[in-house]
């Protein structure tokens, strides 16, 4: 039996006909702000795909993992585009658990009207809007986003920025040009900026994790609001154009510096994605 509806109110008439991509990942983060339209789906999810939760949790872990690297690299300026709902272990969490707060600074992006909506409360909420920040605002239009009061008030394109692209692109389809698009957010980065990014994948799976993650991927496109896409990693690692991929590489989710409590369960997991952190050099 499905819960009843418990997400907070939304400034926005939320799109209750179909599940939200940034609804659904909440619900499988454990979140609380999603419908019983993206609770429906998402356990239909966890039948066609039953790594599904461990594979967001992978995920997850992977985008703290980047977050605690830039910083240790001295990056403590974040864009995270398409970044769904702030729920536990996002972004500025991770900044303020490694910081003070005082000196991180964090542009959060999205269109989607609950996750806009409750970005905003929660980092309200939590006293952080000095330093962090919501775009609501399609992340395919980079201009769009880097011209945003919001992000020029917070973000110094002076200094290092690490961008965010943590398991969105596959809800990219071939009509935008991803290489491009990426190309104009590094742009105008300076030297010691990163690229990081995720992205769903059947390719080095067995066949029966291949099948169950490629209806999944139908699913979305059939019934959510965000059809999905599985990509090669030979489709992935060109998006990094120019820059410098960090070790180790463009790896699976548990592969990419991994701490010594991962989890095998999402060691498991992480093979269904891609992922990688490019910097951006001198000559580049």
């Amino acid at each position: 039996m499905v819960p009843p509806d418990h997400a907070p109110p939304s400034p926005d008439e939320p799109d209750l006909d179909r599940p939200s991509v940034a609804r659904v990942y909440d619900w499988y983060l454990g979140g609380r702000f999603n419908y019983a339209v993206d609770r429906v789906f998402g356990q239909r999810a966890v039948q066609r795909f039953p790594l599904i939760k461990p594979l967001a949790h992978a995920n997850r872990t992977f985008l703290g993992r980047v977050v605690a690297e830039a910083l240790d690299a001295g990056i403590v300026q974040f864009l995270d585009l398409g970044s769904g709902i702030p729920t536990v272990g996002n972004v500025h969490e991770a900044v303020a658990a490694h910081t003070d707060g005082s000196y991180g600074r964090v542009v959060y992006v999205d269109h989607e009207p609950v996750a806009a909506a409750h970005a905003e409360t929660i980092l309200a909420e939590q006293g952080c809007l000095d330093w962090a920040g919501i775009v609501r605002s399609d992340f395919r239009d980079p201009i769009a986003v880097l011209e945003h009061p919001t992000t020029q008030r917070l973000l110094d394109f002076t200094k290092p920025i690490c961008v965010l692209f943590v398991s969105v692109l596959h809800f990219v389809g071939a009509e935008t040009n991803i290489e491009r698009m990426l190309a104009t957010y590094v742009d105008p980065l300076p030297t010691g900026s990163w690229l990081a990014l995720s992205h769903i994948s059947n390719d080095d799976v067995d066949d029966e994790g291949a099948a169950q993650i490629a209806r999944l991927a139908g699913a979305y496109r059939q019934e959510s609001q965000n059809p999905a896409y599985l990509r090669k990693r030979d489709e992935i690692q060109p998006w990094f154009g120019p820059l410098s991929l960090l070790e180790p590489g463009l790896v699976h989710l548990s592969e990419w510096r991994p701490t010594p409590s991962a989890s095998p369960y999402e060691a498991s997991a992480g093979r269904f994605m891609w992922c990688g952190v490019g910097e951006k050099r001198d000559d580049q």
